[in-house]
């Protein structure tokens, strides 16, 4: 089973068809993205819950 980490839930983490695959689209510093590619990166200040239903509740 595979863990669900951060950035699978995030709005910045995009699939890029060019290279295909997954790319954090968040503007990473070269320290941030360090840590990133290490995958010892576990509170991203660029976060955001990717929430496809925030539109539908603001048209309530």
């Amino acid at each position: 089973m595979k863990q669900v980490s951060n950035c699978d839930c995030c709005t910045n983490y995009r699939y890029d068809e060019d290279y295909g695959y997954y790319i954090c689209e968040a503007d990473l510093d070269e320290d941030e993205l360090g840590r990133f590619l290490s995958s010892s990166f576990s509170d991203c200040p660029y976060f955001q819950l990717d929430d496809e239903y925030k539109i539908v509740r603001k048209q309530m």
